[in-house]
C-alpha cells in the first residue's frame, strides 16, 4: 500500500585545523564527505536501541508498554482522585452557569 523508502543521505562538513605550520594558511580546510554508514551495513547506521528488522505492529506495541513507568498503586488512586474531582467541579460550575442563564432568559423573554 505504502512504499517505504530509505532516507536521504546527508552531507557533512568537517572542519581540520592547520597541521601545515603556515601561519597566512586558514584555521581549518573544510572538508565535505558523504554520509554513508561504516563498511556499507545499513544497520550500523542506525542509532542505538532501534529495531534491527521490522517487526508487526502488535510485537512493537508490546515491546513499547515493557518500556513503560507505570505509575504506584498510590500515585494511580491520588491521580484517579483529582481527575474526578475536577470534572465534578466543572460539570457542577457549568450546570449553575446553565441554570443562570436559562432564568435570565425566563426573565426576558416572558
Amino acid at each position: 500500500m505504502f512504499a517505504v523508502h530509505p532516507p536521504r543521505r546527508r552531507s557533512v562538513v568537517f572542519s581540520q585545523p592547520n597541521k601545515s605550520g603556515d601561519p597566512t594558511a586558514p584555521e581549518g580546510a573544510v572538508i565535505e564527505a558523504e554520509a554513508k554508514p561504516e563498511n556499507g551495513n545499513a544497520a550500523a547506521s542506525q542509532p542505538p536501541g532501534a529495531p534491527r528488522e521490522p517487526r508487526g505492529p502488535i510485537e512493537s506495541t508490546l515491546a513499547e508498554l515493557r518500556r513503560v513507568v507505570w505509575p504506584s498503586r498510590q500515585q494511580l488512586i491520588s491521580e484517579s482522585v483529582a481527575v474526578l474531582l475536577m470534572v465534578t467541579l466543572s460539570a457542577a460550575a457549568i450546570a449553575s452557569l446553565d441554570r443562570f442563564f436559562r432564568w435570565m432568559s425566563q426573565l426576558v423573554f416572558r
